[in-house]
């Protein structure tokens, strides 16, 4: 398990140097931080054999017509468990947190725009799930922060290894260019490199029916697109920041700009947006300390003009991270509460 794992200099570059491509050949990595290409080998299957790390594939919901949203749930406290495991089951679901306290839960859940197609809406069915009390949902209007990365983990290598290891690739994606259409194919595919974005090219060709030439070429045109991207899944904690807090910003309209710009640079900020609801600023912060977040509160965030109000919360644990759960894990049987039923 993770609590048993010390990270040291090397598999930090080893966990950068997979940021910044998932799929980075050993090889290539090797050559970068000087040391053969089996220790490196080594050292990822060790990591990632004691479930301390997983490199998946995300699909950026914006660019295929989904909406990103993040969902407060407030609940009975002998609900929140297995809420947050029946939520973690889904596939259209991440970054699920009970928060400390035992009555609230976060998540961040991806619905096709809102639409009358005489279905009961995922919030309608979540309100109607047995335990929970309410739902809130803002709107991720646009990511500001923490895209690629957070920025704790991308300081093992320097300017030179980064310049060995990141071939030249195509401009970024117009965010305006028509929304890619999605086969039967790209949908079998984008969904076995989120269980694994390092599987080789032999797995991928039997999960999709293609042949291996296919996949590689599909791969890489989802990713000039915009429509693929990698993210290593590791606990903060191996970082040294254990504390994890959820924070609500209200920014008048006319401070939104500078406040996103400065989030863009704050080392602690793994990741933040501008969103719909009553506090149009959601971060997510990494770290050492309680009293670095305090002081993080009252210092850096105190120093930027705009913000009204602050709401905060720290999570408990994260049930679920960026790309669906461990098959084990996935098959985790849980209890039920009789009554209404859960969302499923």
């Amino acid at each position: 398990m993770t609590e048993t794992v010390t990270l040291d200099a090397l598999d930090r570059r080893l966990i950068h140097a997979l940021q910044l491509d998932g799929r980075l050949p050993f090889s290539r990595i090797a050559t970068a931080v000087g040391v053969p290409e089996r220790t490196v080998a080594r050292r990822y299957h060790r990591l990632r054999s004691r479930l301390a790390l997983r490199v998946v594939g995300l699909v950026d919901g914006g660019r295929t017509g989904m909406l990103d949203w993040i969902v407060r749930v407030r609940c009975a406290p002998e609900a929140v468990e297995t809420l947050a495991v029946l939520l973690a089951r889904r596939e259209d679901t991440s970054w699920i947190a009970p928060l400390v306290g035992g009555t609230e839960l976060t998540c961040m859940v991806r619905t096709p725009p809102p639409g009358d197609d005489g279905r009961r809406s995922f919030f309608e069915q979540l309100a109607r799930t047995a335990g929970v009390r309410d739902v809130a949902a803002a709107c991720v209007l646009r990511p500001v922060a923490g895209v690629g990365g957070w920025a704790g983990r991308l300081d093992a290598l320097g300017e030179a290894e980064q310049r060995l290891l990141l071939p030249p690739r195509a401009a970024p994606a117009d965010p305006a260019a028509a929304v890619p259409v999605l086969s039967s194919t790209d949908t079998a595919l984008l969904r076995a490199l989120s269980q694994d974005a390092r599987a080789d090219l032999g797995q991928l060709a039997a999960a999709t029916g293609c042949s291996e030439s296919t996949v590689r070429r599909r791969i890489g045109q989802l990713r000039d697109s915009g429509v693929l991207a990698f993210e290593v899944e590791i606990d903060p904690a191996l970082f040294g920041h254990p504390v994890e807090a959820l924070l609500w910003l209200d920014v008048p309209p006319a401070g939104l700009r500078a406040v996103a710009e400065a989030l863009a640079g704050h080392p602690q900020v793994a990741f933040a947006a501008l969103t719909t609801g009553p506090s149009s600023v959601f971060v997510m912060v990494e770290c050492r300390s309680v009293s670095g977040l305090h002081t993080y509160v009252t210092d850096e965030l105190a120093a930027l003009h705009g913000i009204t109000r602050i709401e905060s919360a720290v999570t408990q644990r994260r049930t679920k991270r960026a790309g669906p759960l461990p098959a084990p894990l996935a098959e985790k049987r849980v209890r039920v509460p009789s009554g209404r039923a859960a969302a499923q």
